[in-house]
């Protein structure tokens, strides 16, 4: 399955509250590589403006499920409770890597684990956070979306995904997004770099 081209999966994950989404948003603008960000597969309906294969693959509970018996997924789970499953797609990755894509999943903790523990890869795995628990608090309750409840809820399951971090290959404090972005663009170029070497 490899070959001089084959591209790099890239496991981008961290609590709720970290800024996970726009760090990503903005490395794939930013950073010179051929960055992609995998699509992953949810039975929620879509929100206005999403679009089929382009935020998610909208699927239904059943075909989700044939899927997931299939062996269709890489990693999958129930977020929160609410009934919707989230998993990503096996061929969608493979098909990126072939490519020569670095395909980057920003998925979480609990699905980053099971791919770390998965043989058949060998990721590059990051772990943002923004520095401690009062600091994610602070930025949880800014957005101003979310009940109480639903705070303590996120921050009883951060304090347990932080506990995971000593997993990951790198730990990013996401203080500023410029400056993670520009981290972890060199991380991935040094990455780069060394596979050119080690193949020369």
């Amino acid at each position: 399955m490899s070959n001089g081209n084959h591209g790099r999966l890239v496991i981008i994950s961290g609590p709720s509250g970290a800024g996970k989404s726009t760090v990503v948003r903005e490395l794939l603008k930013q950073c010179e590589l051929p960055l992609v960000l995998s699509v992953s597969a949810t039975t929620r309906p879509p929100r206005p403006g999403e679009i089929d294969g382009q935020h998610y693959f909208f699927l239904t509970k059943d075909d989700f499920d044939q899927r997931k018996s299939a062996g269709a997924f890489l990693e999958y789970k129930e977020v929160f409770g609410r009934g919707h499953w989230y998993g990503t797609l096996r061929d969608q990755v493979a098909t990126g890597l072939e490519a020569g894509k670095w395909v980057i999943l920003e998925i979480d903790v609990q699905g980053a684990i099971t791919i770390l523990e998965n043989r058949d890869f060998d990721p590059i795995s990051l772990f943002i956070h923004p520095g401690s628990m009062d600091e994610l608090e602070e930025r949880l309750r800014a957005r101003r979306t979310e009940t109480e409840d639903a705070i303590a809820a996120r921050l009883e399951t951060a304090g347990s995904e932080m506990l995971y971090r000593h997993r990951y290959q790198y730990e990013i404090i996401n203080g500023s997004v410029d400056v993670a972005v520009a981290e972890i663009c060199q991380i991935l170029k040094d990455k780069k770099e060394k596979n050119s070497c080690s193949k020369s």
